[in-house]
C-alpha cells in the first residue's frame, strides 16, 4: 500500500480551487501531492513526517509575478536606507557604511525615499558633507532615480552643459548646474563608471535573496531583468550557475530585457538566450518590455499632461520608451516565436499602448497560451479595463503601493489631478471585469514579503496604519482572492500549472502559515507570519 513522505493533518488547508474548498488533511509523495480531503490517516506509513497544522493555515507556496531577487541579494550587502525616510538617519548610515569601507572605491547602496526630499530631489551637497572624497551613487527606493555626490559629477564629467538623455532626466538647481539626483536613463551618465558587479557577488546575492523568499513562504518567481540594462548588471548567470549546481530550490522564470535603444534585431538573441538559460528550475521564456517610467519623477506615461503645483497642465505627459506602433510589430513577432511578454505599464498611456500590442498580436498570431501580463499598473483608464479579460492580458498587481503615505499624496496624487488619482491601482475594478490577477513585490523597490502585500490589497492601507485613511475603498479585494492572485495568479503567469493550489498531482510547493489569517479582522492580516516553507515536499524553511 502507499504511504506518504509526508503528511499534513488538523488542518485547516486553504486549496485556492475554484470552489475555494478547505481540507483537513494534505498527503505528499516523492515531491508531489498525494491526497487532498479530511482522514488520510491509512497513507500513515512508519517512515511518514507528520505535521500537525493545529489550526494554523496550510497554502500553496507564493509566488512572486514581479520581483529583482539577485538585485535585492546583493543590495543587502551595500549601504542600505530602507526602512526609514528621516534625512539625518540616511546620512548617519552612509557615513557608516564608507566608514567601515575605507577600501571601497564607490560608495553604493539603495533605499531612499523621494518624500524625504523637498520636491523629491536630493542635493548632492548632503552627501559632501560626508562623504566629499570618493563618489556615491544610491538610488531611490523605486530604483528609477538616484542621488549621487558632487564627486560622482565630477567624476562622470557632467556640467550644466550636459543635455538630458532622451529617456531620463538630471535634476538642475537654480544655476542649471546637476543637484545630485538622476532620473530614469540619466542614472547611466553615471552607474557605468561604477566597477562591475562580479560574477561571485552575484551568486552570493542570489543565495541570500532564495533564502530570505523562502522565509516568506515564497517557493517561485519571476525576475524581472535578465540580460539587464541601465547599468544593471546581468543576474543569468548567477541563475544558471546556481540550476547546474542544484541548489536553485525555487522555481524561476526568467524575464529576458528588451533594449529599449535597439529594435527587432535583437529577437535572435532573446532566442537564443532562451535556450541557452533554461535549466533545471531555471526557465527563460519571457521578455520585458519597460514601456514607461514612474509617476513620482513625472516619467510615468500619460494619456494626458501632469499637472504642475498650481494645478495647471504641463506640457509633460511621461515618456513611452518603445515607439507604439514599433511596440506592435515586435510583440506580434514575440508571441509568433512563444515568448510571454511581460511589460512595465505605470501610466494610462503605457497601459494602453501595451494593451494595444497585445491586441495586435492576437490580431495576427490568434489565442497563443503565450500569457502576456502587465504589472504595475497605477493608473488605468476606465475604458481599458474591460480589455484585460478580453484579450487574455494578466493583471500583475503589486498591492503595497496602493495606500495612502507621502510619496502618494504629497508627490503623485496633487500632479495627476483628482479624477485620474481616483484610477489608481483598480484592483477591484479588475476583478470585476473578469480580469486574472497575479501579484508580486517589485522587491527590493518595496518589502518582498507577500502577507504585507495582501494586508493592503485587502485593507487599501499600509499594515500597522491607524489613522482611518483607506486609499480607493472600492478597489479592495477580499482576503481569498488577494491570496489566489499571490499563489495561483502568478502560478499562471509563470506557466506553472501543476501548482499554485493544493490538488492532487499539483507539485508539493506549500507553505504553513502560523494561524488563520481569515479567522481575525482584516486589520490584523499583517501580523501573520510563515511557520514553515515547503519546495516539492522538503522543507527549505522552518521559523
Amino acid at each position: 500500500m502507499t504511504t506518504a513522505d509526508l503528511l499534513f493533518t488538523g488542518g485547516p488547508a486553504f486549496t485556492v480551487d475554484a470552489a475555494r474548498t478547505r481540507a483537513t488533511a494534505v498527503a505528499v509523495k516523492d515531491g508531489r501531492i498525494l491526497a487532498v480531503g479530511h482522514d488520510l490517516d491509512e497513507l500513515r506509513g512508519p517512515g511518514t513526517e507528520v505535521v500537525d497544522l493545529a489550526g494554523r493555515l496550510l497554502i500553496p507556496g507564493f509566488q512572486d509575478a514581479h520581483v529583482h531577487a539577485v538585485f535585492g541579494g546583493v543590495e543587502m550587502g551595500e549601504c542600505d536606507l530602507t526602512g526609514t525616510t528621516d534625512l539625518d538617519e540616511y546620512l548617519s548610515r552612509v557615513a557608516a557604511y564608507a566608514a567601515a569601507h575605507p577600501d571601497q572605491e564607490w560608495i553604493t547602496g539603495s533605499g531612499w525615499s523621494m518624500e524625504s526630499f523637498p520636491g523629491g530631489v536630493p542635493t548632492k551637497e548632503l552627501l559632501d558633507r560626508v562623504v566629499p572624497d570618493r563618489p556615491v551613487y544610491l538610488t531611490n527606493r523605486d530604483h528609477h532615480g538616484a542621488w549621487v555626490n558632487s564627486f560622482a559629477l565630477a567624476r562622470a564629467g557632467l556640467t550644466r552643459d550636459t543635455p538630458d538623455p532622451a529617456d531620463g532626466v538630471i535634476n538642475r538647481d537654480a544655476g542649471g548646474h546637476p543637484a545630485g539626483a538622476l532620473q530614469e536613463g540619466a542614472v547611466t551618465l553615471v552607474n557605468h563608471l561604477i566597477p562591475k558587479t562580479t560574477p561571485a557577488e552575484l551568486v552570493a546575492g542570489l543565495r541570500r535573496s532564495q533564502d530570505l523568499l523562502h522565509s516568506l513562504g515564497i517557493t517561485g518567481w519571476q525576475d524581472a531583468m535578465l540580460r539587464g540594462s541601465n547599468g544593471y548588471p546581468d543576474p543569468a548567470d548567477a541563475y544558471l550557475t546556481a540550476a547546474r549546481e542544484g541548489w536553485l530550490t525555487a522555481s524561476v522564470t526568467g524575464a529576458l530585457w528588451w533594449d529599449r535603444d535597439r529594435g527587432g534585431e535583437q529577437i535572435p538573441e532573446l532566442v537564443a538566450h532562451r535556450a541557452q538559460l533554461t535549466h533545471g528550475r531555471l526557465r527563460c521564456s519571457t521578455v520585458k518590455i519597460m514601456q514607461d517610467g514612474v509617476a513620482e519623477n513625472f516619467t510615468a506615461a500619460m494619456t494626458a499632461p501632469y499637472l504642475d503645483a498650481c494645478g495647471c497642465p504641463t506640457p509633460n505627459s511621461g515618456l513611452s520608451f518603445v515607439e507604439p506602433t514599433a511596440l506592435n510589430g515586435y510583440v506580434t513577432e514575440l508571441d509568433a516565436l512563444g515568448f510571454q511578454v511581460h511589460f512595465h505599464a505605470l501610466g494610462d498611456r503605457a497601459v494602453r499602448e501595451a494593451l494595444d500590442a497585445i491586441e495586435a498580436a492576437r490580431g495576427k498570431n490568434g489565442f497563443r497560451d503565450t500569457r502576456p501580463h502587465l504589472a504595475h499598473l497605477q493608473v488605468v483608464h476606465p475604458a481599458d479595463i474591460n480589455r484585460f479579460r478580453r484579450l487574455g492580458a494578466t493583471a500583475n498587481l503589486q498591492p503595497l503601493w496602493a495606500a495612502h503615505e507621502p510619496q502618494m499624496d504629497e508627490l503623485t496624487i496633487p500632479f495627476l489631478g483628482v479624477e485620474r488619482a481616483g484610477w489608481q491601482y483598480p484592483f477591484g475594478d479588475l476583478l470585476r471585469a473578469g480580469a486574472t490577477l497575479a501579484a508580486g513585490s517589485d522587491w527590493p523597490v518595496s518589502s518582498p514579503n507577500p502577507i504585507e502585500g495582501i494586508h493592503v490589497a485587502v485593507n487599501r492601507s499600509a499594515p500597522g496604519e491607524d489613522d482611518g485613511r483607506v486609499f480607493l475603498p472600492a478597489q479592495r479585494l477580499d482576503l481569498g482572492t488577494a491570496l489566489a492572485a499571490y499563489t495561483a495568479g502568478s502560478a499562471y503567469v509563470n506557466h506553472r500549472d501543476d501548482s499554485g493550489s493544493i490538488r492532487t498531482g499539483n507539485v508539493a510547493d506549500l507553505v504553513v502559515l502560523d494561524r488563520d489569517p481569515f479567522d481575525g479582522p482584516a486589520a490584523e492580516i499583517s501580523a501573520t507570519k510563515v511557520a514553515m516553507t515547503f519546495v516539492g515536499g522538503t522543507a527549505v524553511y522552518r521559523s
